[in-house]
């Protein structure tokens, strides 16, 4: 009997649903207690025996792979309590959000699990008209979301800021923001942005950050001057160039009512793909036009091209002289073939143009033409009067004689 009542008793606590109420628009914090489910793990220890078995916790909305979007969760090592905080929103006041909980010994391999059952009920005052946020530079989230320490922060800034209603709107990590891990060294923390809000104008201690000097001492990175800093700072290191004040009663709703058009299905509607009679579509001019065009640009291009080469006085003696030019390297070449054969009449004396007298021709058969430097030999045939596409042919022709001779 007694065997049968704690394993009923276990059973029960296993699949017991607990059931929360946290106001909307106010900081909810669940503590996921290791020792709540140190007993749910075969071998159960017995009353006294202290087990410190490695606990990590999976949270999830029921039906779904992820919490809702307000709602985090953090643990930091296996043997540290897991913590479920956010802030609910308004769009669920009045349905219960169930959380599945599912506990894993990781030196066991088991597994429990309970729900957590959320009723999100309305706040009075919701939202809080002013909202101040601070940046607390010597604090990790989980470090912040103890009670004790989170009470020791609302008692310091009730005492600066003297409202009569304060609460503590929602708690995010640096890291969250974009923010750097710090290294581990001296003991560095992450940061935390913690808001609250209250029902009173902000004190004149907060505006001070607000002030020309203060501005500017910011933008120099250089700490602001706050009077009220010494009551925070004994034990939080507020970042004061990183506060946020908000006031709500000076801000402007842009809220607009969804109008349904034609856009939008009405409820319940569903897709309707169309119709499997539809009109094929002619590609024949879509492919007349893709070579059409590019066929049209290049003949205009060759028409312009052969305009200017043959129309043109320009491209005209262009062509004749490549054509003179290409007909004195032939001749040149197959005189070089045979050298028994007459010199041509281009070669024969003529008179300088200096001096009157009978210039000999070049190649004479006592005359060595393949010790006459190529520059000389040029110059020479220049000064005479030849054309230079004559002096450039003789001049293969001596190379590739001298070629043959070598």
């Amino acid at each position: 009997m007694g065997k049968e009542r704690i394993l009923y008793t276990i059973l029960s606590k296993v699949h017991s649903d607990r059931n929360v109420y946290p106001s909307a628009g106010v900081l909810f914090v669940h503590v996921l207690e290791r020792e709540y489910f140190k007993g749910e793990f075969p071998p159960y220890p017995k009353p006294g025996e202290i087990s410190n078995d490695p606990i990590t916790f999976n949270t999830n909305l029921m039906g779904y792979p992820d919490r809702p979007g307000w709602l985090r969760y953090i643990q930091r090592t296996p043997f540290s309590d897991g913590v479920l905080y956010g802030s609910p929103t308004i769009e669920n006041v009045g349905k219960p959000t169930i959380i599945e909980i599912t506990a894993y010994n990781r030196r066991t391999f088991e597994t429990a699990r309970h729900n957590l059952i959320i009723n999100i009920m309305s706040a009075e005052d919701f939202p809080l008209p002013y909202q101040a946020e601070f940046f607390i530079k010597n604090m990790n989230v989980e470090e912040m979301l103890a009670s004790e320490v989170l009470g020791d922060f609302l008692g310091a800034v009730k005492n600066v800021w003297q409202p009569e209603r304060l609460n503590a709107i929602n708690i995010t990590s640096a890291l969250d923001r974009g923010g750097r891990v710090p290294l581990p060294i001296n003991d560095m923390k992450e940061g935390v942005y913690v808001m609250v809000g209250a029902d009173v104008p902000f004190s004149s201690c907060l505006r001070e950050v607000e002030n020309p000097q203060n501005q500017l001492r910011c933008s120099q990175e250089m700490e602001p001057v706050i009077t009220c800093d010494k009551k925070f700072r004994t034990q939080f290191n507020i970042d004061w160039c990183k506060i946020s004040l908000v006031d709500k009663t000076k801000q402007v709703s842009t809220y607009q009512e969804v109008i349904r058009g034609e856009g939008i299905l009405p409820d319940g509607g569903e897709y309707k793909p169309p119709s499997d009679t539809l009109k094929s579509r002619d590609y024949y001019s879509d492919f007349l036009i893709t070579l059409a065009v590019p066929s049209a640009v290049a003949l205009v291009l060759f028409l312009i091209l052969a305009y200017i080469m043959c129309c043109r006085r320009e491209g005209v003696i262009q062509l004749v002289h490549h054509s003179a030019i290409q007909k004195s390297t032939k001749e040149l070449r197959e005189m070089s073939k045979n050298r028994e054969i007459a010199w041509p009449l281009s070669t024969l004396p003529v008179f300088h143009p200096v001096t009157g007298e009978i210039v000999p021709p070049l190649h004479t058969d006592s005359y060595d033409n393949t010790s006459m430097p190529l520059m000389q030999t040029q110059q020479h045939w220049r000064i005479i009067g030849f054309p230079r596409h004559y002096c450039l042919g003789l001049l293969e022709s001596r190379s590739t004689n001298t070629e043959g001779a070598l």
